[in-house]
């Protein structure tokens, strides 16, 4: 079950974190995985490393925010190869509330997590409809429908995230294209480690454990296990599956009162 092969696959973002870990998941699972990232020299190792363990990956730097530079890339790829999924993953973090955002914050978390996700939803759509059909997967987060504190504008653009899904999801139909989102909770990734060393010098073990248990279940998630949905919801099994948020977040939206 759950077998990728034959199929290729773009995961922007896809050489950290969250993004690293479905790139390699899907590799594992047959597919030719493209790399999209800011950090070509990241993604370039990523792709050797997945290679070297015998999988197929590709690596590319590309801005998402840029448009023009999104198209070019993914025509590119298309006329090498048809392309069957895309991941919507890249995409930043800021904490602020609405009056402590500056404007410039605002619109790079708006140009890279919101304008990015439409860019390349605009540049695979056509190739999915010529080739009849395809998959998106976009990373929300629960800040789309939960009220976080200092997270105004990174909630604003996963808001935007999950309700792109939907539209898509029912704009597509007809056209085979299935459309869904995952919204985890907080994942154990280096932007966390960074956090923690960067705002609690000498205490990141106690930051690390009282972050931990913020989510209901104990601990944060791991990137392997958004990967492992991720990859479900890509696969054949998950045909009957669109326009919906998957919340993977140990409890968090539903048992956190």
């Amino acid at each position: 079950m759950f077998s990728l092969n034959n199929k290729t696959a773009l995961v922007t973002g896809g050489a950290s974190g969250i993004g690293l870990a479905i790139s390699q998941t899907f590799a594992q699972a047959g597919a030719t995985v493209h790399i999209l990232e800011i950090n070509g020299e990241l993604a370039q190792q990523v792709a050797n490393d997945i290679t070297a363990a015998g999988g197929k990956a590709h690596a590319h730097t590309v801005d998402v925010s840029d448009q023009a530079q999104v198209i070019a890339l993914i025509g590119q790829i298309a006329a090498e190869s048809p392309i069957h999924i895309l991941v919507n993953n890249a995409g930043v973090a800021h904490i602020g509330k609405a009056d402590t955002t500056q404007e410039a914050d605002f619109d790079r978390i708006f140009r890279i997590n919101v304008k990015g996700v439409y860019n390349c939803l605009y540049a695979v759509i056509p190739h999915f409809k010529t080739n009849g059909g395809g998959v998106i997967l976009n990373m929300a987060s629960v800040a789309a429908t939960l009220g976080l504190s200092d997270r105004f504008a990174y909630s604003m653009s996963k808001g935007a995230v999950l309700t792109m899904t939907l539209s898509v999801a029912k704009d597509y139909l007809k056209d085979n294209i299935r459309c869904n989102c995952i919204s985890p909770a907080r994942v154990h990734t280096p932007f966390v480690d960074g956090f923690i060393a960067k705002n609690y010098p000498g205490q990141e073990a106690e930051m690390f454990e009282k972050l931990s248990k913020t989510q209901p279940i104990g601990r944060m998630a791991e990137p392997a296990e958004v990967g492992a949905l991720a990859l479900y919801l890509c696969s054949d099994e998950a045909g009957f599956v669109t326009g919906c948020d998957y919340l993977l977040d140990g409890g968090f939206t539903r048992l956190n009162s």
